[in-house]
């Protein structure tokens, strides 16, 4: 069986800002974020799991996840989340 390594990007709904992280188990990991468990996104919440995906590398998610804290990381999901981010 494979292990999956996933990248995932949060939204805040108290300030309309974008979080980005990694983990090995994205569900427990996201129960953290709405339990507050999470300094970096606890006075952010309530938070919405808006995308992710799933690697087999480790090393690969983590590229991914810095990626997406880059510019044109941003400009990449803002395309992608196109239709989410204008409804």
């Amino acid at each position: 069986m494979k292990h999956w390594y996933y990248v995932y990007i949060l939204h805040s709904k108290k300030d309309k800002q974008f979080y980005s992280g990694f983990s090995e188990n994205l569900k427990e990991r996201f129960e953290q974020h709405i339990k507050g468990e999470v300094a970096s996104t606890r006075d952010r919440r309530p938070l919405k799991l808006i995308y992710s995906e799933a690697c087999v590398n480790k090393k690969d998610a983590l590229r991914r996840e810095r990626y997406f804290k880059t510019y044109y990381g941003k400009m990449f999901l803002h395309n992608r989340l196109k239709s989410y981010l204008t409804g």
